[in-house]
């Protein structure tokens, strides 16, 4: 993690405007009879040398926004700039030496390894494909990216099924950062592994990145895994980012009721300390069929009568701090009228 006071401003990613809608086929001609609406609008930015967590229930569409990022599946519609090129525009070639710079670590190592080949092949591929030196200078690579991420030279012979889940999250991260690139997404890589193991993994990420000077989007729904490890936060609910901001004011000042939520359901490791719970009535709504207006307002406990018939605009309600709220947007309003009277 990177110190905010020291952090870049220059912008790495640009998102834009992004959806993405997956089609439901029904009937004997299987023709398209709705849409799963799993991300649907979402504008973020991704500072050099930051970590941005996204962080939200299962279901709300924050690996789809990772893997549409990368082209793994297509947008919708939307907009996606990587220093200020735009993703979605790059031909098939331009898109492939494009990806030498943008890199993903996986939530299930395993299924994503290939069980018929030793791992040190795997972590090879990506050299390969982009043409990365000659056979000799492949397996330095491999045997310099094996030691970065604490493995020994033999484990580059063995199969996936012999290593444990903490070991082989190690050679995805291998296989993520040997070609050298400046972006990763992290798709829940610790959600797997057990309590112990994910520090040191996170440990890990947080090395590789001064060392390599990474740039991160670091997906999860452990709330506490997130604080650890991120610069800036972005909050997703039912396929839009409803809160956005630094960590340590997000975690101080959470200001969207489904944050606050959020925040209430966080442990307290002190057994004579106790954080009073907000229950969120209802279930998640369906992502084929959201809520019109805000699509929290169903299970909001603030909610007003206007949440239902229109959608809360994203605002900055204070430095560098988002937020797509009516309540937030009002309490923001009155208070900048007051101040205004006051210098009147």
């Amino acid at each position: 993690m990177v110190d905010q006071d020291n952090l870049q401003n220059q912008e790495l990613i640009r998102v834009k405007k992004l959806v993405k809608y997956f089609p439901v086929k029904g009937g004997v001609l299987r023709r398209v009879v709705d849409w799963i609406k799993a991300v649907d609008g979402v504008d973020f930015t991704i500072r050099e040398g930051e970590t941005l967590g996204l962080v939200g229930e299962s279901g709300c569409g924050k690996s789809t926004i990772g893997r549409t990022i990368l082209r793994l599946i297509e947008p919708t519609s939307g907009r996606v700039e990587f220093e200020g090129t735009s993703i979605f525009d790059l031909s098939d070639r331009e898109m492939k030496s494009r990806r030498r710079d943008m890199q993903i670590i996986f939530q299930d190592p395993y299924a994503s390894l290939n069980p018929r080949k030793p791992v040190g092949d795997s972590i090879m591929t990506g050299l390969k494909i982009h043409d990365i030196g000659d056979k000799q200078e492949r397996y330095e690579i491999l045997m310099d990216t094996l030691k970065k991420v604490g493995m020994s030279k033999y484990h580059a012979h063995r199969y996936p099924h012999e290593f444990s889940g903490g070991q082989r999250q190690r050679i995805g991260i291998a296989r993520a950062i040997a070609i050298l690139p400046k972006f990763i997404i992290c798709d829940e890589p610790v959600s797997a592994l057990d309590v112990s193991i994910q520090s040191q993994v996170l440990n890990l990420l947080q090395d590789l990145q001064g060392e390599l000077e990474l740039t991160y989007l670091f997906i999860a729904h452990n709330l506490s895994v997130v604080e650890h490890i991120s610069d800036r936060v972005a909050v997703m609910y039912l396929g839009k980012i409803v809160e956005l901001a630094p960590r340590l004011e997000l975690f101080r000042n959470a200001l969207h009721p489904y944050t606050q939520a959020l925040m209430s359901a966080i442990p307290i490791p002190k057994p004579n300390l106790k954080r009073e719970r907000i229950i969120l009535k209802g279930e998640v709504p369906s992502p084929q069929n959201p809520p019109p207006g805000c699509h929290f307002h169903p299970r909001c406990p603030v909610a007003m009568a206007h949440c239902s018939l229109e959608e809360p605009q994203f605002i900055e309600a204070a430095p560098d701090h988002w937020v797509s709220c009516f309540q937030v947007n009002a309490q923001n309003w009155m208070s900048n009228e007051t101040n205004a009277g006051l210098q009147n």
